[in-house]
């Protein structure tokens, strides 16, 4: 049985959170930022200046300025084309129809009242919409301040008496106690201290049980109806009783 060489409670045991010696990362040497360069500078120390190296700018096509290669046209001046009046051919212009008002449609007689001076003239129209919302309050709206009383407005009115109720506060019925009186007391029931007598109650009618289904009565039947089981119901003839033709029995008794 081997000794164990640990010290205290501590003993090997999984870390519990990464550590950077588990990793084959080269290390934490690249969380410092760089101090050269001009990206990603370290702001603890001053940023000398830097300069960038650039390529030779690319030779620009033989196209793209054409020179004094123009092929400006002869009637072309300063002040615009030189030209004679030339004409072409094309379609006929059309131009947007507007709606104008035609000679019907002005009333110059109407222009008197307007054009001379006119006495004033008053119509009789129908009531605006704007009186219908108007809320301006009318005369039955507002009401005199009484004259009589201790309520008035603007006058000195005498003393004036209330008859009230007497106050409950004081009076001989006040219970100053608040004791329960007789009638806040519940009567004992008898039969919980003696013997209870009978009581009888009244239910309804016992029925026995039974049968309850309906059973058809005699006029249910219909006994007439008998061509079921026979060739025809029993038929009644009136007739004689004996044969005209049949021989009497005589018994002769000597």
């Amino acid at each position: 049985m081997t000794e164990e060489v640990w010290m205290g409670t501590w003993r090997p045991h999984r870390p519990r959170g990464p550590i950077m010696a588990l990793y084959s990362s080269p290390g934490p040497k690249y969380l410092i930022p760089p101090t050269t360069g001009f990206m990603k500078h370290t702001p603890t120390k001053l940023r000398a200046p830097a300069y960038s190296f650039r390529g030779a700018p690319m030779l620009l096509a033989e196209n793209c300025s054409p020179g004094p290669r123009y092929n400006v046209n002869p009637k072309i001046l300063r002040t615009g084309k030189d030209l004679g009046p030339a004409y072409s051919i094309l379609g006929r212009y059309h131009s947007k129809t507007m709606l104008t008002p035609g000679p019907g449609d002005y009333f110059p007689e109407k222009s008197t009242k307007y054009v001379f001076d006119s006495a004033p003239s008053h119509s009789i129209s129908a009531r605006t919409k704007t009186f219908r919302v108007d809320s301006t309050p009318g005369p039955a709206a507002y009401m005199l301040p009484m004259v009589m009383g201790p309520n008035t407005v603007g006058k000195v009115s005498q003393p004036s008496f209330s008859i009230k109720g007497r106050s409950k506060l004081g009076s001989f019925s006040d219970d100053l106690h608040k004791t329960p009186g007789p009638a806040a007391y519940h009567q004992t029931d008898v039969q919980v201290t003696k013997f209870k007598a009978p009581q009888y109650t009244m239910a309804a009618r016992v029925e026995p049980p039974g049968d309850k289904t309906l059973k058809p009565g005699p006029g249910a039947h219909s006994p007439e109806k008998v061509t079921l089981t026979k060739p025809c119901a029993p038929a009644v003839t009136f007739g004689i009783k004996h044969s005209d033709y049949m021989i009497p029995l005589v018994v002769d008794v000597e």
